[in-house]
C-alpha cells in the first residue's frame, strides 16, 4: 500500500513537471514568437504568402465575387441603424471628376465629396492633415519593384511610414510585400483591391473593395487587420467613409499636398512632360520649408523610381526644418492595426469586419531602476541573462523544467521513503 501511494506520488510530481516544462514562458512580444505569429491568426494556421494555396484564396475578377457572409451581415446592421447614408453612386465624368445626380451636392453634406475638397471637419471617419509639426509620412500603389528600394532606403535610416497597399499589387508580388514588412517600422495601410474611384462603386463593391485588401493583410502578416485606408485618387465621400468605419472599423487617410509624382515615367498621363522630377522636388522643398501649421500629410508614391528618387532626394530637409517625420499611426498615437499595436505587439484575434477590441495599447516601458545600485544590478542581471540564453542547457524554459524537475523528484523521494516506513 505504502509503495503503491508512492508510485502515485512519483506519478503526480512527473505530471506537473511536464505541464510546467511544456509551458509558454516567453512574453508576447518576445522575438521568438514571431516565429509562430502565422499560426496564431484568428483563421487559424495560414498557408505559405505567395504559395498557390495562398493565391488560390483571392479573387481574380472582383466583378464575378460575392461578398462574404461576415461582411454583408455586418454591413446590414449599419444600414438598418442608419451608420450608411443613402447617396447615389457617382458617374466618372470625362474631365475624370466623379458627378453626382442633380439634387446631390458634392461640396458639402449629406454627399460631402473629397473628390471635391469637402471634409468631414476631421471626424474619426477621416483625416486630412498631421498635428503641427508633424509629417505623417507615407507610399501609394506598392507593393512594386520600386519599393524595394524605398524600403531599404527607409530600413537604412530607420524611418517610419505607412504603406498604402493595393490588394492585386500584393497578390502579385508577395516577395516585396514580405520584404518590406520585415522591418518592423514599416505599417501597411488598405488602398482597396484594384484601385477605382470609389463614390463609383456600389455598397457591396465598396465592401469588396476594402474587405478583400483587408484580408490578404490579414492573412500576410500574422492576423493583424490595418486601421488605416487611403481612397485612390482621394475619391470618397460620406457614403464611403460610412462603409469603411462602421462595417470594417477603418478611417480614412488623404492628404494636403500631392506631388503628382504618380505622373513621372507615365507618358500617357504626361504627355507633355508637365510633371518632372525637378517640379516634384520643388514642390517637396516648399512644403518642408514652409508653415508648420497645420502638419503635412504629403501624397507620395512607391510607384517608379523617380517618385521614389524625388523622396530620397528631398529626405533629409524633414530633420534640417525641424519635423518630426513618423508613420500615420505614430503621428496620431494610435495603433497601426485594429487588434495590435504594431508589427512586434501580440496579436488579438479577429475576424473581417468583427468587432475589434475596445482599446489597443502600447507596449509598457520596461520599469526604470529607481537607483544608481539599482541600475547597476539591473545591468549585472541582464548581462547574465544574456549570457545563459546562449547556452542550449540553460536556456530560459530548459533552465526552470530542470529546477522543477529536480525538487519535484526531491520531494517525490522523500515521500516516498516516508510512506515506505
Amino acid at each position: 500500500m505504502a509503495r503503491a501511494g508512492s508510485l502515485l506520488f512519483l506519478l503526480a510530481s512527473f505530471g506537473a513537471v511536464a505541464v510546467s516544462a511544456n509551458a509558454w514562458y516567453h512574453p508576447r512580444d518576445h522575438p521568438v514568437y514571431d516565429l509562430f505569429k502565422r499560426q496564431n491568426a484568428s483563421a487559424g494556421a495560414l498557408p505559405a504568402i505567395g504559395s498557390t494555396q495562398w493565391t488560390a484564396a483571392y479573387p481574380t475578377d472582383l466583378t464575378k465575387a460575392s461578398v462574404p457572409t461576415a461582411w454583408m451581415n455586418a454591413y446590414t446592421a449599419a444600414k438598418a441603424a442608419g451608420k450608411i447614408p443613402d447617396i447615389p453612386v457617382s458617374t466618372l465624368g470625362a474631365d475624370g471628376v466623379p458627378a453626382y445626380p442633380t439634387g446631390n451636392d458634392p461640396n458639402k453634406p449629406p454627399v460631402c465629396s473629397s473628390s471635391y475638397q469637402c471634409n468631414l471637419n476631421n471626424t474619426a471617419m477621416e483625416i486630412w492633415s498631421a498635428p503641427d509639426n508633424f509629417v505623417g509620412l507615407s507610399f501609394d500603389d506598392g507593393p512594386l519593384p520600386p519599393s524595394t528600394g524605398l524600403c531599404a532606403f527607409l530600413r537604412q535610416q530607420k524611418q517610419s511610414s505607412t504603406h498604402f497597399y493595393i490588394g492585386t499589387n500584393i497578390l502579385q508580388n508577395p516577395t516585396i510585400f514580405v520584404d518590406c514588412m520585415s522591418d518592423p517600422l514599416q505599417t501597411p495601410a488598405v488602398h482597396t483591391w484594384t484601385h477605382p474611384y470609389m463614390t463609383t462603386k456600389t455598397d457591396e463593391q465598396v465592401l469588396l473593395e476594402l474587405g478583400w485588401t483587408m484580408q490578404i493583410i490579414h492573412d500576410s502578416l500574422g492576423g493583424r487587420l490595418p486601421r488605416f485606408w487611403r481612397p485612390p485618387y482621394g475619391d470618397s465621400d460620406a457614403r464611403v467613409y460610412a462603409i469603411a468605419y462602421y462595417v470594417f472599423h477603418m478611417t480614412g487617410v488623404v492628404w494636403d499636398q500631392d506631388t503628382n509624382d504618380w505622373m513621372l515615367e507615365d507618358p500617357q498621363d504626361n504627355p507633355n512632360n508637365v510633371v518632372t522630377n525637378q517640379t516634384v522636388i520643388t514642390n517637396l522643398t516648399n512644403w518642408l520649408s514652409g508653415s508648420k501649421s497645420p502638419g503635412l500629410i504629403i501624397l507620395e508614391h512607391e510607384l517608379s523610381n523617380s517618385s521614389v528618387g524625388c523622396f530620397m532626394d528631398t529626405y533629409a530637409l524633414h530633420a534640417q526644418h525641424g519635423w518630426t517625420t513618423l508613420s500615420i499611426p505614430e503621428v496620431f498615437n494610435q495603433s497601426a492595426f485594429l487588434n495590435s499595436w504594431n508589427q512586434t505587439t501580440s496579436v488579438t484575434p479577429l475576424d473581417i469586419a468583427a468587432t475589434p477590441p475596445s482599446s489597443v495599447g502600447p507596449p509598457a516601458p520596461p520599469a526604470a531602476p529607481t537607483t544608481a545600485a539599482a541600475a547597476g544590478a539591473q545591468a549585472s542581471s541582464a548581462a547574465s541573462t544574456s549570457s545563459s540564453s546562449s547556452k542550449s542547457s540553460s536556456t530560459n524554459g530548459a533552465g526552470s523544467a530542470a529546477a522543477i524537475s529536480t525538487a519535484a523528484l526531491l520531494g517525490a523521494a522523500l515521500c516516498s521513503l516516508v510512506f515506505s516506513y
